[in-house]
């Protein structure tokens, strides 16, 4: 057995495309994967509905569904006989550290890909598409960016939102007040709470965490985008053209496939577990079109 593990490993090592690794840097994903016969996924437990906690002890969601996938493509790419999935639970603020320190292989959540994260992270194809904005009471009576002037404002940790509010802030002249908190159910029951007027993030994960409280009259959506819909995508280790490949030959074959548009619907578009809430969101032009003509972004 340990002859054939070793036989594998040295085959596999040779079909690796060359990269230039540092003393610090970690090996390549998919020679660690062969080696161990497990791969590492990241995962939040309440970001519905893209990686949450169920009923049960395991992650489930639209990112997770489409990381499993990934997955068995790896195991039949390397041939091996099985392949232990490990969920590794991360935060806004220590995703990358994970990812780059190979404490994980693969975050399957919702983080946007952009251009200033690519210095540090690189993304698979894209999986979903959102813009910026922000949730209130709607007892509060805000609905436009300019409601937001003089108010508290909460954004996550780690996140782009941040950014996004104070460029906001400065060009505008809100005097915003602008909080942080470590994670994204916190900074939500900031303003259930009245501890701040508003939440500034993507869109779609605002209405998630509205649907969720069963009482979404409650609440108000911004009719305004802080900030334009941008992408998401798998978060992948920085430098590692093998995985990343890998990665985007899975997606790309479901994405091909059309059966991308079973698994959208799955979990955006009928009543997910456990409490059954349906985001009613069907597929939009500019995702759609995302699925036909992925495009690879850490492309030089």
């Amino acid at each position: 057995m340990q002859r054939s593990t070793l036989w594998l490993m040295l085959v596999f090592s040779s079909l690796l495309p060359a990269q230039a690794v540092s003393e610090d840097a970690q090996p390549p994903t998919l020679e660690t994967i062969a080696r161990t016969g497990t791969i590492k996924l990241g995962y939040a437990d309440r970001n519905i509905p893209f990686s949450y906690l169920g009923a049960g002890t395991e992650p489930i969601g639209y990112s997770i569904e489409l990381c499993l996938r990934v997955a068995d493509s790896i195991k039949k790419k390397l041939g091996l006989p099985e392949l232990k999935v490990e969920f590794v639970k991360r935060t806004p603020s220590n995703r990358i550290m994970l990812l780059n320190d190979g404490t994980m292989d693969m975050e399957c959540v919702a983080s946007t890909n952009t251009e200033e994260r690519r210095k540090a992270v690189w993304f698979s194809y894209s999986h979903f598409i959102t813009g910026t904005r922000y949730v209130a009471l709607k007892s509060s009576g805000l609905n436009t960016v300019a409601d937001l002037a003089g108010r508290t404002v909460v954004v996550t940790t780690g996140t782009i939102n941040i950014t996004q509010l104070n460029v906001l802030n400065r060009k505008l002249g809100l005097n915003v007040a602008v909080l942080q908190n470590d994670s994204t159910e916190g900074s939500f029951d900031m303003v259930t709470e009245n501890r701040a007027s508003a939440f500034v993030m993507d869109d779609i994960l605002l209405r998630s965490f509205v649907a969720e409280t069963g009482k979404p009259e409650d609440y108000v959506i911004s009719d305004e985008y802080l900030a334009p819909p941008q992408p998401y995508g798998l978060m992948l280790r920085h430098g590692d053209t093998g995985f990343r490949d890998a990665v985007n030959e899975a997606l790309g074959e479901i994405y091909a496939s059309g059966e991308i548009e079973k698994i959208y619907d799955k979990w955006f578009n009928t009543p997910i577990p456990p409490n059954g809430i349906n985001l009613k969101r069907p597929l939009p032009d500019d995702l759609e079109d995302a699925f036909r003509n992925p495009v690879d972004t850490t492309a030089e």
